[in-house]
Order: structure tokens, then sequence, then C-alpha cells
């Protein structure tokens, strides 16, 4: 006898479609074992009225629109599925830039699934019946609706097509997303299994086998497992331990324990106790596949034995699965199993080993490498020895500087020339070399612990940041006012074709500041001068006979000059060593505070925002796995 769809097409008109494969022997397709035809909600009204002209009390079949409201398969907008839907979302959404889409691939076909499922009937739970060839599960089928829907027999494979049997109206939007065609939609036969109230919003899809020779069946299979609410696997004595099931299926689905039947059928043919010991091996080869079983109370799969044929063990099953539909939640169960699968495959590129970031002591050795690269400490002891070479300019003995001047005078190998010169391409290299170096560091720093993606992220937000980082520097160091800081070596090309470090805006050199005692200082070394010069001449007029003789007086006099004026040139010297320090010291730090700030602006701060980008993510990847159900 065939059963003939009832179903509701989405738009409240009846969708009845006769036909099927399944019959009893001896039927005709369409007509029920007396000859009658069964076309669902028609025939059961139809035994209804003759059971109660013939004074027997037959169960009504709740029509649709007298049934009670049934609850909703989702949780409500308080439960962790919608906050973990959204964070997924949000996390894709996030990646997006950073991840390859094969990557995010399972999480969007999850989200995807997620919306399409929820569009659809929350009163029904679509679980499929699954097994391998000859296991029995089409019997299984037949026992459960009550009739033999599905065909049965020794041909392989019996079932090429997902056959639905739905036990309420409005579930074709659920079976058209299973894809299954409305001539393989079913209703139970009346009788005791179509009018259990446990059973109301069932829908049963039996499919082809999963170790079918048709490459067809197995795609078939594959598909509608992955859209059903829950799924029963039967297995028979000789195949429960194949290795196709195990590592194809049921190892993979470890995480979907909780909307998982297993099955152990044909114990008709186990003598003894043997049943017992098959299905115990069944249960061990069930843990080692990471499947939590439902024992004692906690979640998990559920596993018992039973004969689809005697129909020893089925009303326990049928019973079991009663309150399962019942319970409204296997839709739920199944979507955050889903989830939490796909955010175990998300986990290599969100978790992180460690606590990456860029710590502070990272930023300050990276600020000496960029100091170090523009050569601070060379600007601030040029500028220091200007300084000390402006106090021997204006506190030194005339007779030496006259002499250094001789010496400086434009000689090719002079120092301020050799000062004022381009500095060698080598060098210049050199100094572009120590600024990818410490860009390279603090990027390797920064990644150091982070996932690949965002590792990656971070060291090109670094390197794009570092473009024109050198050029930068120097121009940067030109606004800083370092004086002679064009004359340290292994300094940029851009520093020194442009202009000294040193240079104000302007293009002059700066020169730095005097201090109040200067003035008195050179007026005392001029004196000594004047010593000297007024005594020589008194010793001359002796010599020559104009004046009187007495070489005492102006000897002395030249004495007086000649110690006075290199005294004068030495505790200025020695007065100026701290003021020049200073200078230089200051010279350095504004040297390097430029340094620090282009570095921060072209480096860190990018680095800075790929880390907080992966904060977020991250936070959104805690949100999706707190609330998981596997453990995952």
């Amino acid at each position: 006898m065939t059963a003939v769809t009832d179903q509701d097409n989405g738009n409240g008109n009846g969708d009845s479609n006769g036909g099927g494969s399944g019959k009893a022997a001896g039927d005709t397709p369409g007509r029920g074992g007396d000859g009658r035809w069964d076309d669902g909600l028609i025939a059961r009204r139809a035994a209804s009225a003759e059971a109660d002209e013939a004074g027997e009390a037959a169960p009504r079949a709740p029509a649709e629109d007298d049934a009670e409201p049934q609850v909703e398969a989702y949780v409500p907008s308080g439960g962790p599925l919608p906050p973990r839907l959204d964070a997924l979302r949000e996390l894709v959404g996030l990646s997006r830039a950073r991840l390859d889409r094969d990557t995010l691939a399972e999480a969007g076909r999850v989200l995807d699934e997620a919306a399409a499922r929820q569009r659809l009937s929350s009163r029904h739970t679509v679980i499929a019946v699954a097994g391998a060839t000859g296991s029995g599960k089409s019997t299984l089928f037949n026992a459960l609706a009550g009739a033999p829907i599905s065909d049965t027999g020794l041909r392989r494979p019996t079932t090429s097509q997902p056959i639905a049997c739905s036990w309420t109206d409005g579930a074709a939007g659920l079976l058209d997303r299973l894809a299954v065609p409305g001539r393989l939609r079913r209703r139970p036969h009346p009788g005791p299994a179509a009018f259990d109230e446990a059973l109301q919003g069932l829908v049963l899809v039996d499919l082809p086998d999963h170790d079918s020779a048709a490459t067809e069946h197995r795609d078939q299979v594959d598909r509608v497992l992955a859209l059903v609410d829950a799924v029963i696997w039967v297995v028979d004595p000789e195949k429960y331990a194949d290795a196709a099931l195990h590592e194809r299926y049921l190892r993979p689905l470890a995480g979907h324990a909780e909307v998982t039947f297993v099955v152990l059928n044909q114990t008709d043919r186990l003598p003894g106790e043997a049943a017992d010991l098959v299905l115990d091996d069944l249960r061990r080869l069930l843990d080692e596949d990471g499947i939590a079983l439902g024992e004692h109370g906690e979640p998990g799969a559920t596993v018992m034995s039973l004969s689809a044929l005697t129909g020893d063990g089925v009303p326990e099953l049928r019973e079991m699965v009663g309150r399962f539909v019942q319970d409204r939640t296997a839709a739920t169960r199944r979507l955050s199993a889903d989830i939490d699968a796909a955010a175990a495959r998300l986990r290599p590129v969100y978790v992180a080993e460690g606590r990456p970031g860029l710590g502070e002591r990272a930023r300050e050795e990276f600020t000496d490498r960029l100091a170090e690269a523009v050569g601070a400490a060379a600007a601030g002891q040029a500028a220091e020895r200007e300084w000390r070479r402006n106090a021997g300019r204006a506190c030194g003995t005339p007779w030496l500087r006259l002499w250094r001047w001789y010496e400086n005078r434009g000689l090719p190998g002079s120092l301020d020339r050799m000062g004022q010169a381009l500095t060698p391409p080598e060098e210049e290299l050199t100094a572009r070399q120590r600024v990818e170096q410490a860009v390279r560091i603090v990027a390797d720093d920064a990644a150091d612990g982070l996932p690949g993606p965002w590792a990656q992220a971070v060291r090109e937000a670094a390197f794009n940041g570092a473009k024109g980082l050198p050029e930068a520097l120097d121009e940067l160091a030109v606004k800083a006012g370092a004086p002679g800081a064009s004359k340290r070596g292994g300094g940029t090309e851009a520093g020194q074709a442009a202009a000294p470090l040193g240079a104000p805006l302007g293009g002059r050199p700066a020169k730095p500041p005097r201090p109040k005692w200067w003035p008195a200082a050179v007026l005392a070394q001029v004196s000594m001068t004047l010593l000297q010069i007024f005594g020589g001449l008194w010793l001359v007029g002796q010599i020559i006979g104009v004046l009187e003789p007495g070489l005492v007086t102006p000897a002395l006099i030249m004495l007086a000059g000649v110690v006075g004026g290199p005294l004068v040139e030495w505790s200025c010297a020695a007065a100026i060593r701290g003021p020049a320090r200073r200078y230089g010291q200051d010279a350095e730090r504004r040297l390097r505070e430029a340094a620090a700030g282009c570095g921060r602006a072209r480096v860190l701060d990018p680095v800075a925002a790929e880390l907080v980008r992966y904060r977020e993510v991250r936070e959104r990847y805690v949100t999706v796995t707190e609330f998981s159900t596997t453990g995952r």
C-alpha cells in the first residue's frame, strides 16, 4: 500500500501527488490493500467515517486547522544560537580582506544554511534514515511509518532517491530544500503510527545507500545529510565496523552527536548474547570516533539495537524519536553543531600561541634602531663639537686661530670640506639597510605567535608603511635642526643631497647660542693679546734704542699676555664642557624624537591597527565558541 502526499505547497493550497514505488503484495499503485484509493487526508476521513458507522472508536487524525499551536524549534532571542550566528557573520565579514575564500567557505555555508533553515517551518523536525547496502534502513523506515512506503528487497540498490514521509502538513518548504520530488513525498498510513501525538511534526527521509556503487546515490546522501536536522544511522552486524562509514561520516560528524541515532539492526540474526557483544563493540568504535554517547542522562548520540523485520525494539526507537521531535530543539542543536564544526576548522587562523602584540620594549628597540639609522648619536656628537669649535673661535688665542685657518684654508683634505662631502654610496646603502632591518625586526616581533594570515597582514602593514621611510626621516631630521647632522656617517641619501640635517628650513646652518659670559672671555682674550703686542713693541723699541733699556718690565707684560691667552682659552674650554654636552644631547633627542614620530606614524600605527583588527576577530571567534555544545 502506498500513501499519497497531502502537502502544503507554501501558499496554503493543497498539493496531492499520487504514485510511489512502495507496494504491498497484491496491491495496485494508489490503492489500499482492499482495493480502495488511499490519498492521505481523504482516506483518513473515509476510514474514520466507516469506523464510526461500525461502532469502532477509530482515532481521528488531527486537522491542520484545529491543531494546537506548536512550540518554535529555535531558542528565543536570549538563547546562545542567535549571538553565535551574529558573531560568526561578523567574523566572516571582518576576515574577508585577510583570509582567502576557501578558508571562509565552510563558515559561509553554515550561515547560508542557518538562514535558509530559519526561514522554513519551525514545527517540523527532519530526520534522515541512512545506512549501507543491505543494512535494513528502508525496512526500519517502513516500520516507523507504519506502512511499506519505501521499497525493500534483495535487489541492490533498492532506494535510488530520497523518499520522505511527513506526519503533518506544512513541510513542503523543507522538502523542497532537500530536493525531494513531489512524487516521493508520503504521509503515514492511518493507524497508530500516523496518529501518534509524539510524532506530529516529524519528517522522515529514507536515503539511498551511502556505499552504493552509483556515484549519484552517494552524492545525494552527502547533500541531504548536510541539510537535515538529525540522522538515524542503521548498521547491521556485518558492516557496523565498515571503515567507509566511520571515516567518511561518523568521525567527521562527531560533533553532531546530540542529533545522531545509531541503530544496530537485524539482531534477530544474532544468537544468544551476541547482539549485546556486537552492540558493546559498536559503542567502542563510536567512542574511538570521538562521538559522545548519551548515557547516564548525559547529552550525546543514542545507541540501541533492534530488529526492524520482527519489530523487536522498534516501539522503543519510535518513543525516543517522539521525545526528540517534541523537544523541538533538533534544528537548533544541528545548527549549533555546524557552527562548532566551522569554528574548529577556523581555529588555526584565529587562535594565536601565547600573547601576540607590540610591547613597550619592542617599540623602544624600534626607536633605538631608527635613531641609529638616522645618525642621532652622531648628530649629537657633531653638535657638541660645533659648540666647542665656536667657543674655540671666540675664546681662543688669535695666533692659534690663524694657524688653524692656514691649515684649513681650502685644502682638498680639510675637515670642513670632508664634513660637507656627500656620504659614499656604500654608507648610504648601509643606512637604508638599517631602516629596513629595524622595520623587519619590529614586524616579526608584532607577528610573533599570530596565526599565519594575520602575521602576514601585520608584516605587510609594516613594510608598506616603511616605503619612503628613509627619505621621511631625513626630512624630519632637517626640521629638527640638529647642527652638524649632515656630517654623520651612514646618513640617507635624501638628507645628504638636500641640505645639512642641522640646517633650518631657510637653508642656513644653525649656530649654537653663546652663553652670557662669552663677551667677558673674549674681552679677556683680547686683553691678553694686547698685552703681548704691547710688551713685544716695548722690547722692540728698547732694542732699536727708541726707548730706555729695561727688559724686565716689558718681558713680564709680554709673558703675562702669552701665558694668559692660553689660560683664558683653557678656562673657556673647561667651562663649555657641560653646556656643549647638553647641547649635543638636546640635538640627539630632537633627532631621535623626529625619527620616533616618523616611525610611529608610518610603521607602528599601521601595525597596531592590524593587531586591533585581529583582537576584534578573536573576540568574535570567542563568542562563536563560547556556547559550544561539543566542547570544540
